[in-house]
């Protein structure tokens, strides 16, 4: 007798361990996300955005997961079904017919693809093209990366003096940034900053790392600069993040919509010190960033850290497109 036909059949461990397999693979997928709820599952593992902008992004995932999901049950539908119809009978042993050079079903997995990949493509250039559109801000931060924590330049007019300093001269610390954003710097920002270092603290939270403060409801424009080595600037829940790189100026704004403390950190491994380089960003009422620029001032910290590596005139200014 055959031994397929036995009760020692070595079908039946296997199945049997496929079951095993299936159980723990369920059991592993619904344990991993005990701290969510079912509110939280539209988003995919995406934090809750605390932008205006970030539900862009957000949907722009959650429309990427949707097309994978059915590309998935196509593919699945299609691998199951020729396992399950076209598998070797027990009783035909023989090489069934084969198809080859099949122009339809080629041209169909050629052009489907194309097709998938251009819709993508379409989305995410036109989402990007919206989120890095530059406005008249009502706010200009300069974030300065460097080894091994983050700087932040307010450029505002802090004494409400729009005479003081010099009208239209822009302070050599920020002489690195191309001068078609610091046309847009507000009259009179003699500005006032904050270094960090990887050992301070948020007081609130205990998080690692220095604090942004941010105004909320009030659109705010970002110009990352690096003084050593490419970092990337990264607000978890913001959604976003882009890179801070040596000599070239990268430039973002965001509207804050929600008040709290944030986690961010560095997202490009830029040395032996990397994992420290955290932050915080502090969404505050406008009154109260007006409020934390003065302790800034008071505190002796006017003026601007150094933003980025010296460039000459032609160098700083050669790239004209911002996105």
């Amino acid at each position: 007798m055959s031994p397929y036909g036995s009760d020692r059949s070595p079908r039946r461990p296997m199945r049997r361990k496929l079951l095993q397999a299936l159980t723990a693979g369920v059991v592993l997928a619904t344990a991993t996300g005990c701290s969510y709820t079912w509110k939280d599952f539209p988003r995919l593992g995406m934090p809750y955005p605390v932008t205006e902008e970030a539900p862009r992004i957000l949907s722009l995932w959650q429309g990427s997961w949707a097309a994978a999901l059915v590309t998935g049950i196509l593919v699945w539908g299609l691998i199951l079904w020729s396992v399950i119809f076209h598998r070797r009978s027990r009783t035909k042993v023989e090489v069934p017919p084969q198809t080859r050079y099949n122009m339809p079903i080629e041209a169909l997995y050629t052009v489907v693809p194309l097709i998938i990949v251009s819709v993508l493509f379409y989305f995410t250039a036109r989402d990007e093209s919206k989120l890095l559109a530059l406005s008249k801000p009502a706010h200009t931060i300069n974030v300065v990366g460097f080894q091994w924590s983050w700087g932040f330049n307010y450029i505002e007019d802090v004494d409400g003096d729009a005479a003081t300093p010099k009208a239209g001269a822009v302070p050599k610390e920020l002489a690195s940034i191309p001068d078609r954003y610091t046309k847009d710097f507000p009259a009179g920002a003699e500005g006032v900053y904050q270094k960090g270092i990887p050992a301070d603290r948020n007081p609130e939270t205990g998080n690692p790392g220095p604090t942004l403060y941010l105004p909320k409801g009030e659109k705010v424009r970002f110009i990352l600069s690096s003084n050593d080595v490419i970092h990337s600037f990264w607000v978890v829940p913001f959604l976003f993040k882009q890179d801070v790189i040596p000599g070239h100026t990268n430039v973002f704004e965001v509207t804050p919509s929600q008040e709290g403390v944030f986690m961010g950190k560095c997202a490009e491994l830029c040395g032996v010190d990397h994992s420290r380089m955290l932050f915080n960003v502090k969404v505050v009422s406008p009154e109260e960033y007006r409020a934390h620029l003065k302790e800034l001032a008071e505190k002796g910290q006017t003026g601007f850290l150094p933003a980025g590596i010296k460039q000459t005139d032609p160098a700083r200014n050669a790239e004209t497109n911002t996105l």
